[in-house]
């Protein structure tokens, strides 16, 4: 019995010191933790500040400053994502395969912008008849000449593979063209949108911003309730509190926007000086007059744009759907164990992490701008197609026909 009862008796003080021992360590851990989440905060504050300093300046510049940062920025996340799958003891033993992919991301890019720029590219050069011939030469071919240019990659892919690294070289050949498809999705959709307006592409990227920083906030001080297993630290209040302040932020910030020209007015040609349009209907103000208020009440009535009523559409994508977008980010992340897709952004990660729900936002955008959003029919428009899909001999036959018509008309008249 005695030896029974001998180990029994010093587990009790054992115990205790363990009891002891918490209570004194996870307070200091608490506070630790406490100080690096504030520490985080100003990180993450400062990064955005200077950001934001950044793009203001960019936004002044004009259109094409735009479209350059839009370029970088796909750079750079397209160099974030092809380090994602490299295999350094791979690559030695497969001099200038890094390189052939580079090269299909450029012969992407040349498609890419060749499509969406080719009206801008017609405009700026139809003051001078050979550049106006030579250019519409390019565009005529540019499809055919990116398709040879694709067709050589692949040859050379072809030529590159080696026994012991087939799987890995496919790998890498299905990786990149995925991240082509992604990426230039995006990017593609994003300067569509700045050629229509630098509104269509500071709105949508401002309710982005003020989305993530408003659940950022919301769910630092209310957070309580998880709201999904990617992402730990989101929260029920942080998703909720953001999505009412980006609908009002929508609603609020089309107002101020909209009523600067060098915002709303559409570049149709790639030149750098200042815009000045009629501004369209969407950019004009309807007035409301306020009835049922005191005499005393100062406001007697209030001015909207149109365009506040899409922002309302445009606020309640960012605010619920486009989310998503950094939700999968999130599960992409823990597919490959990582917690950012680059280190260039302090507090916020790589230049991915940031654009993951732009992507989602950019394509809606421009498919609601084409949808919803009315077109004027203007004499600039039916001229833009005309350039667009005649040769000059065919621009020349129509500008003649139109003289015999219009002839035609005053003689009828007299």
């Amino acid at each position: 019995m005695q030896d029974h009862l001998i180990p029994s008796s010093p587990s009790t003080p054992t115990r205790i010191r363990r009891r002891r021992t918490q209570e004194v360590i996870f307070p200091e851990l608490s506070k630790v933790d406490e100080q690096n989440k504030y520490r985080s905060m100003w990180i993450r504050t400062y990064s955005s500040l200077w950001m934001l300093i950044s793009i203001i300046i960019i936004l002044y510049l004009g259109h094409l400053y735009i479209c350059a940062m839009v370029v970088v920025i796909q750079i750079i996340m397209t160099f974030e994502l092809f380090n994602l799958l490299r295999r350094p003891d791979e690559d030695r033993c497969l001099p200038g395969f890094r390189l052939l992919n580079w090269y299909f991301f450029f012969t992407g890019m040349l498609f890419v912008y060749g499509r969406i720029l080719s009206q801008q590219l017609v405009n700026t050069v139809t003051s001078d008849e050979f550049s106006y011939k030579l250019v519409g030469k390019v565009i005529k071919y540019q499809m055919v000449f990116c398709y040879f240019l694709y067709i050589s990659g692949l040859v050379w892919f072809i030529l590159t593979l080696k026994k012991r690294t087939y799987k890995y070289q496919f790998g890498q050949y299905a990786w990149t063209h995925m991240i082509l498809f992604v990426v230039f999705t995006q990017s593609s959709f994003t300067v569509a949108n700045i050629f229509e307006g630098i509104f269509w592409f500071l709105l949508p990227a401002s309710l982005i911003a003020m989305n993530d920083v408003a659940a950022y906030f919301f769910g630092f001080f209310f957070g309580k309730t998880p709201l999904i297993k990617l992402s730990p630290k989101k929260t029920w209040e942080g998703f909720i509190g953001a999505s009412i302040a980006t609908i009002i932020t929508a609603f609020l910030f089309a107002n101020v926007l909209g009523r600067f020209q060098w915002l709303t007015c559409p570049r149709k040609d790639l030149s750098t000086g200042w815009l000045q349009c009629d501004p369209g209907p969407l950019f004009k103000p309807e007035y409301y007059s306020i009835t049922g208020w005191p005499q005393w009440f100062p406001l007697k009535e209030i001015s909207i744009l149109p365009v506040q009523w899409h922002a309302l559409c445009l606020g309640l994508f960012a605010s619920i759907i486009a989310p998503f977008g950094g939700f999968f980010a999130s599960g992409f992340k823990r597919a490959f164990k990582i917690k950012d897709f680059g280190y260039y952004i302090p507090g916020h990660g790589g230049f991915t992490d940031r654009m993951d729900c732009q992507m989602v936002m950019a394509i809606f955008v421009y498919i609601y701008y084409q949808s919803f959003v009315p077109q004027d029919c203007s004499v600039e428009m039916i001229l833009d197609q005309i350039v667009r899909n005649l040769s000059f001999e065919d621009q020349k036959a129509l500008y003649y026909r139109l003289g015999q018509m219009f002839r035609q008309r005053q003689l009828e008249n007299y």
